[in-house]
């Protein structure tokens, strides 16, 4: 149960940091993707969103599975942060940084994936 709520807590504040903080996650985007504001307030929403669908039993396995698929949407945006152009632009995000967050994502995955388990009924 401690574990959900970390998780919950987790996302939900990631979630409303999209809109504390919102050009941090622009400046993270690759110039590839259209309209970054708007992919920074949508990602936000889900993150939410799906956050707070971890609680109840009814929705926890298809949040779990939504958060592992938005973690792995997310990759590219890891991925550029190790090019030397967005280190150029960005030198405050380190090599180290960089691939610490994207060695991350598994982690997360994994994490939020363990939530995909039936309950266990008390007898």
């Amino acid at each position: 149960m401690l574990n959900r709520i970390v998780l919950v807590l987790v996302y939900v504040a990631a979630g409303i940091n999209h809109f504390v903080h919102p050009q941090f996650y622009v400046d993270i985007m690759p110039p590839y993707l259209p309209a970054p504001a708007a992919l920074v307030a949508v990602s936000g929403v889900f993150e939410i969103v799906l956050g707070l669908l971890l609680l109840p039993v009814r929705t926890r396995r298809w949040a779990a599975y939504g958060i592992a698929l938005m973690l792995v949407a997310f990759l590219p945006v890891h991925v550029y942060m190790l090019q030397p152009s967005y280190r150029e632009l960005h030198p405050n995000i380190t090599p180290l940084l960089a691939w610490l967050r994207l060695l991350l994502q598994p982690v997360l995955i994994f994490w939020v994936l363990t939530q995909t388990r039936a309950p266990r009924r008390v007898a």
